[in-house]
């Protein structure tokens, strides 16, 4: 899998957020790149179809808050744009540690860029694999529960921790067990990545940013 580390690509794909100062604050750590919003859950039909429209012809790439609401809008637009590619932010960055709320303007611009040098393309659809089981069952090479015991992201109190840091390493933020596996296997990591982002994780300690 190659994670894409230059945003400067050959054609501009538009990004797709959640609110307007959302947008403002990709622009100011990416520079003038097309950002559109979605107006939270007031994402419409012909806004939809404008999305749609534009990853036919130079594609699209949402990031929506790593939260429940922004998981949502993220699964509505995959479903009807399956070419979407993905960005994902960890809880840990876009917390705001005021108020606790929790959103992509709160981000630093430095984890933004840091988040966009890692555009994750879908390679298992929803319909695919809910869990990861069936996708290990037709992949030998596929990421399953048990790599995820051994390398200590389930089962353990500080599973949750080496989660949110491997999933920060990886680009698909911080989640659930099961929804960790789902996203490790949708996005086509294999096992090899996987183990050597632990072995990363690892090196680097939970401590290190």
């Amino acid at each position: 899998m190659n994670f894409n580390t230059n945003t400067d690509l050959d054609y501009e794909p538009l990004i797709v957020v959640e609110g307007k100062n959302d947008a403002h604050a990709v622009r100011r750590a990416l520079g003038k790149v097309d950002v559109i919003w979605t107006e939270g859950f007031g994402l419409t039909e012909q806004k939809l179809e404008y999305i749609a429209e534009m990853a036919e012809r130079r594609g699209v790439i949402v990031c929506t808050d790593p939260d429940f609401a922004g998981k949502q809008i993220r699964e509505r637009i995959n479903k009807r744009i399956p070419k979407a590619r993905h960005v994902y932010l960890s809880v840990e960055v876009a917390r705001n540690p005021k108020d606790h709320d929790i959103g992509l303007e709160n981000v630093s611009l430095e984890e933004i860029r840091k988040a966009f040098s890692k555009i994750l393309e879908v390679k298992i659809s929803n319909t695919d694999s809910k869990d990861g089981v069936k996708i290990a069952e037709k992949n030998t090479e596929a990421v399953v529960m048990a790599d995820l015991r051994q390398s200590g992201l389930v089962g353990q109190n500080c599973s949750a921790a080496k989660r949110s840091r491997l999933g920060r390493i990886l680009g698909i933020g911080d989640t659930n067990a099961k929804q960790f596996l789902f996203r490790v296997n949708r996005f086509g990591i294999t096992k090899d990545e996987f183990y050597s982002a632990v072995k990363q994780m690892e090196g680097k300690g939970m401590g290190s940013k």
